[in-house]
């Protein structure tokens, strides 16, 4: 694990700083609209219920839903900072607002008395007795919600907004312990970080010692409002540094994919045409992106396509799924479907290895006499899609010793493995197989749809670079179901860089 960390320092600590970056701009906001709000409540005491209800109502939202509701509500910016920003702005509000409340609140009432009758204005007596008394309690809603910030900003990888969140979620696709670690520990460290130095200030800022800490927080201030500008700046003068739209190339969040949007960036860049990489989103986000014109290309599968965006009902006729899903793409989203790339990576059940060499399984049908006993974890997506799990047990008449736990693909696989659970679906390309020994059954009454692997691209970046159809054209039929599974494997079990990885790749086929 140290070996990992000191090769891979400078990637750590560039997503150790878009993780700050999220959380400073986000509580920095809340800070400025929260106090003010806090403060309003102390002045309409029948307003804060209703508010106070409102922001607890928002801290419950689980954040992958919010991040869904704030997707389309937000066009064209829906992905990656901005959401991630947004989402993490509301979740610190209540904290801040409630302390700022109750802080002032709970100051005596004779003292604000004593005040007025030395002649004090309502802002002086804010100013000079209220906010200075409740000073160190609003602190601590301002280190609750950095707290809460730093935890949060882990789940905005999910939607392209970097951070340390990145490495725990590749970690659990690639079974690798050391990537987990490597996101969680400086996030852990971060959060005590926080922790510890908001606690000294909000000691400090105790009404007894409070004039002597009044420089050490106008500098902690001063340099946090220094942070925030700076990063900010770096941030949008980052995001215009060209002048010219690069081919924004995208991926979905598992090993396969992040592998194809490299090989797919790395020929596009030989072709001499810039590249902007927005890999690893979660769920339909490329879909999405691809939409709002935030995304140029990424590599699609038939089948999704076709269940999954268009909602057809399934079939098994691998030309027709591609005709229909290449046609509507271009008529109704303007969405080009290249030539496929050779290989079909459909549903794959799969068990141990040891528990098929012990049973003589071979296929679907000869495990369905054992369901009875066995339980089963499925991702959200098997689940969920009208050609998974009902028609799955239905097709092959599968009743399991209790209901499937549902869970993330990447974790499905280490349950099977570590016998949590005994059958799974996963993907038939995945190099997880091989590393954790797991075995794949024949699909013997071929009830999984094709899943045939094709670039989709923006028609309007095939009419801004021309060269680009080319590019994606030299990928047609040349990954195959075993070499697909070798590079997964590549980088699942022999955890290769993904760059060198589609560097070799890329360096074969031109």
């Amino acid at each position: 694990m140290i070996e990992f960390f000191a090769r891979n320092l400078g990637e750590i600590f560039n997503l150790t700083l878009e993780h700050l970056f999220l959380v400073l701009i986000a509580t920095f906001a809340a800070t400025i609209v929260s106090i003010p709000a806090g403060v309003l409540l102390t002045r309409r005491p029948s307003l804060s219920g209703p508010v106070l209800a409102i922001a607890n109502v928002f801290q419950t939202i689980p954040s992958l839903a919010l991040f869904g509701f704030l997707i389309p509500l937000l066009g064209p910016y829906g992905i990656g900072r901005v959401p991630a920003i947004i989402a993490l702005f509301i979740y610190s509000l209540l904290p801040i607002i409630r302390n700022t409340f109750v802080g002032i609140s709970g100051i005596d009432p004779s003292i604000r008395e004593a005040g007025r009758a030395m002649g004090m204005t309502d802002w002086q007596l804010l100013t000079q007795v209220d906010l200075p008394l409740a000073l160190s309690t609003i602190i601590a809603g301002v280190r609750l919600a950095t707290v809460i910030s730093i935890g949060t900003a882990t789940i905005a990888a999910a939607i392209g907004a970097g951070g340390l969140g990145t490495y725990i979620f590749r970690g659990l696709r690639m079974n690798d312990n050391n990537l987990i670690l490597a996101g969680a520990i400086p996030a852990a460290l971060m959060a005590l970080t926080a922790d510890f130095a908001f606690g000294r200030i909000e000691k400090a800022l105790m009404p007894g010692a409070m004039r002597s800490s009044r420089k050490a927080l106008r500098m902690g201030l001063i340099a946090t409002v220094l942070v925030v500008v700076v990063g900010s700046l770096l941030f949008f003068s980052s995001s215009r540094r060209s002048t010219t739209r690069p081919v924004i190339v995208g991926s979905k969040d598992y090993t396969e994919q992040v592998i194809l949007g490299e090989i797919v960036a790395q020929l596009i860049e030989s072709k001499g045409i810039p590249v902007e990489r927005r890999f690893e989103l979660g769920g339909d986000l490329c879909h999405r992106a691809m939409l709002a014109g935030e995304m140029d290309v990424y590599v699609e599968y038939t089948g999704t396509a076709f269940s999954a965006i268009l909602k057809r009902p399934p079939i098994s006729d691998a030309s027709e799924v591609y005709r229909q899903v290449k046609e509507e793409y271009a008529s109704r989203f303007g969405i080009n479907w290249m030539d496929q790339l050779g290989f079909n990576n459909t549903f794959a059940i799969l068990v141990r290895g040891v528990q098929a060499r012990e049973l003589k399984l071979e296929a679907i049908s000869d495990a369905a006499r054992y369901a009875p006993q066995w339980r089963a974890g499925f991702g959200q997506d098997f689940m969920s899609r009208e050609d998974g799990y009902a028609g799955f047990t239905r097709a092959y008449g599968l009743r399991f010793a209790e209901q499937p736990r549902e869970m993330d693909l990447a974790l499905s696989y280490r349950a099977l493995a570590s016998r949590q659970v005994d059958l799974i679906a996963g993907n038939s390309t995945d190099g997880l197989i091989a590393t954790l020994d797991l075995y794949q059954l024949e699909d013997d009454r071929s009830y999984f749809q094709p899943y045939h692997a094709a670039p989709v691209v923006r028609r309007e970046a095939l009419e801004r670079y021309p060269e680009l159809e080319g590019a994606l054209r030299l990928l047609a039929g040349k990954i195959s179901e075993e070499k697909m599974r070798k590079l997964n494997y590549a980088m699942d079990g022999e955890h290769r860089d993904v760059k060198t990885l589609a560097r070799e790749f890329v360096s074969a086929i031109r």
